[in-house]
């Protein structure tokens, strides 16, 4: 994917690589925002344009169309968290920063958002947990001894849990760091993957 262009005035000369991230995370937080107020099938590519201030020929160059634009705010979800094995992280240290993530006022919207509308696009849903929750068990696997896919996808349940079907719910407010600190460490111990205390 491939940087935005804003339309809005602005100096003189190509952008730098930071102000078009910032132009795509400008869409992505638009786009966003939009599905989840009103549905994926009620937000057009022009009005994510409008509120973004950029054409709707970038959007669809740069992006896509608008499943394009869901998908990227799913896998930019995912880059934040899972970036890359990063040298010397613990799987503790994954785990806390997929409880953070995922239980983060973002994420949560577009778990709505997809939840209402995987009926009406099935292709959307598999693509969603392909780069969604999919994702977060491969990080899992890579770092769990033995690469166990079993015990990942158990961990990832774990590290939703509960807690994640009342923010979805909107019954509890995002986790602070502690929280989520807690909420990931419970969840190692009970499959016996950490040292309380750890």
């Amino acid at each position: 994917m491939s940087a935005v262009e804003d339309s809005a005035p602005r100096k003189r000369g190509r952008p730098t690589a930071a102000e078009r991230a910032q132009r795509l995370d400008d869409v992505l937080d638009a786009a966003i925002r939009l599905f989840s107020e009103r549905g994926l099938a009620q937000v057009s590519v022009d009005e994510i344009a409008a509120e973004a201030r950029v054409t709707k020929r970038t959007i669809y160059t740069h992006i896509g169309d608008r499943t394009d634009v869901f998908l990227a705010g799913v896998e930019r979800l995912r880059d934040r968290t899972v970036p890359g094995r990063v040298a010397g992280e613990s799987l503790a240290e994954l785990s806390i920063r997929i409880v953070e993530a995922l239980h983060s006022d973002e994420a949560i919207g577009l778990h709505r958002l997809m939840i209402v509308e995987a009926h009406a696009f099935p292709e959307l849903a598999r693509r969603f947990y392909d780069e969604g929750p999919q994702a977060y068990i491969r990080a899992l696997v890579a770092l769990l001894p033995g690469s166990e896919e079993r015990t990942a996808a158990a961990l990832f349940s774990l590290l939703l849990g509960e807690p994640h079907r009342r923010r979805l719910l909107g019954l509890a407010p995002a986790p602070d760091a502690a929280a989520a600190s807690a909420h990931a460490r419970e969840a190692l111990r009970s499959l016996g993957l950490g040292a309380p205390g750890r």
